[in-house]
């Protein structure tokens, strides 16, 4: 019966595709599946009384607590106006020179992603921001377009992401089960923090492809990417960087540091983060009752979408296997030639055109814990395997012609900004993260290093 759990998987892409709310969509495809099941005799229904522990287990679950304080902090600090001040700082340090505006946007981009970590909210801001000032200093569209939502979608692999939060989640439990499975009854966890430390050097070798490839076309066609003309005030930009860059980046460190130290788990630097942002919205005069409003609706809405596609995928899930799609994509993937390389290979092919219909969400909550348990019984690594998932997500954002960075940045776009050019423009960068793929795969080095030396 392992084609009714496909036919069923398929049927839950067609509809998203439709425009149904992700999480009812997840849940009642599964229903409908197994209510069929049930009367051809093909499914079991007491598969589906285990549905409420697992809805207590993610009640439960301390991890997922900082997904919505990350988000507070991410928001909140958005909304102080911090990419602002920035962009405005940076771009002073980097006038006089060919392609400087664009390389303040890629920093800015890679601070905010350490700071935020929300996609959406930073190409948005971004685009409000730096999109006009790079046109009017001569920058060709596509060039100016293609950087912002690069730099936006840093968020997706540089820690604290809120995707690594949740791939941290995910891969523990898919890691567990497989280790139970090959008969190892005291199995090892992942966790969040191994993920966090992970993606730090993969993230920050991407921002220096970036910035090679912006320093490159800079040099090679200096017309697409002008001087920009030098700002008044330019002697005061040390102390203008100064006060732009200190509490973000102290803020970051006291969230980073204290979870690869080992100091706080997640949850804990999470509210230190929140609780951060809050003094430094307020210490920039930012901070009012109507904004703290506005913080928390968002947050809500946010983080209950989360888990409302949590639970929904929960039900996808125990469908999925009651119909013997487990089983199925078991045999498939050890069937393959190559063995684990040709497994990895057609999972981040899968993983990469899925993320042209599906969000980073329901690939993370549907997809991982089918494949994820089967790559791990392989032997793949599971900080690596999360961290090539993160990057993979990522260059799902910015592909042509789905993806939401695009469409984030058309939003807020000027109508002289055709949708081509943000095409066109986003395509290198494609290439570059997929190259990043590439290195990766050859030395899972990168990802497994910094874990290997902090937490043995």
């Amino acid at each position: 019966m392992g084609w009714i759990a496909i036919v069923m998987f398929f049927s839950v892409v067609l509809a998203l595709m439709a425009g149904f709310p992700v999480a009812f969509t997840l849940a009642g495809v599964s229903l409908w599946f197994a209510l069929i099941g049930v009367v051809t005799g093909s499914f079991d229904l007491v598969l589906l009384a285990s549905m409420p522990n697992r809805v207590f287990g993610i009640m439960t679950n301390e991890t997922l607590v900082a997904v919505p304080l990350f988000v507070f902090m991410g928001v909140m600090l958005e909304r102080a106006r911090l990419a602002e001040d920035l962009l405005d700082s940076l771009g002073r340090v980097f006038t006089g020179m060919h392609g400087g505006l664009g390389i303040a946007v890629m920093v800015v981009g890679l601070l905010l992603a350490a700071s935020t970590g929300i996609v959406g909210a930073t190409v948005v801001t971004m685009g409000l921001l730096a999109l006009p000032t790079m046109l009017r200093n001569g920058y060709r569209p596509g060039i100016a377009a293609g950087t912002i939502c690069a730099a936006g979608t840093l968020g997706q692999i540089v820690p604290p992401s809120i995707i690594l939060v949740l791939l941290g989640d995910v891969l523990s439990s898919a890691y567990q089960q497989a280790q139970l499975q090959q008969g190892i009854f005291s199995p090892k966890t992942v966790a969040v923090g191994d993920l966090f430390a992970g993606a730090l050097i993969p993230g920050v070798l991407l921002v220096g492809l970036y910035i090679a490839y912006l320093s490159l076309r800079a040099l090679i066609q200096p017309a697409s990417m002008p001087q920009a003309p030098l700002p008044e005030g330019t002697r005061r930009v040390s102390w203008r960087l100064l006060g732009a860059l200190v509490p973000p980046l102290a803020l970051v460190l006291a969230v980073l540091g204290s979870i690869i130290g080992g100091l706080a788990t997640p949850t804990e630097a999470a509210g230190v983060g929140a609780l951060g942002a809050l003094l430094l919205a307020a210490g920039r005069g930012q901070f009012t009752l109507g904004r703290l409003r506005e913080v928390t609706g968002s947050t809500v809405r946010i983080s209950a979408m989360v888990f409302l596609i949590l639970i929904g995928a929960s039900l996808f899930s125990l469908a999925f296997r009651g119909f013997g799609g487990d089983e199925l994509v078991h045999r498939l993937l050890t069937g393959l030639p190559g063995g684990v390389a040709g497994a990895m290979l057609a999972v981040m092919l899968a993983m990469f055109l899925l993320g042209f219909v599906l969000d980073f969400i329901e690939i993370t909550f549907v997809v991982v814990p089918i494949v994820g348990p089967i790559l791990l019984m392989m032997g793949v690594d599971p900080v690596w395997l999360g961290i090539m998932i993160a990057i993979n997500l990522q260059t799902s954002f910015l592909t042509p012609p789905f993806g939401f960075a695009l469409f984030y940045l058309r939003g807020v776009a000027p109508p002289t900004l055709e949708t081509k050019d943000i095409y066109r423009g986003a395509m290198p960068f494609v290439a570059l993260q997929l190259l990043m793929l590439a290195i990766l795969a050859a030395w899972p080095q990168l990802a497994t290093w910094l874990p290997e030396r902090l937490y043995g």
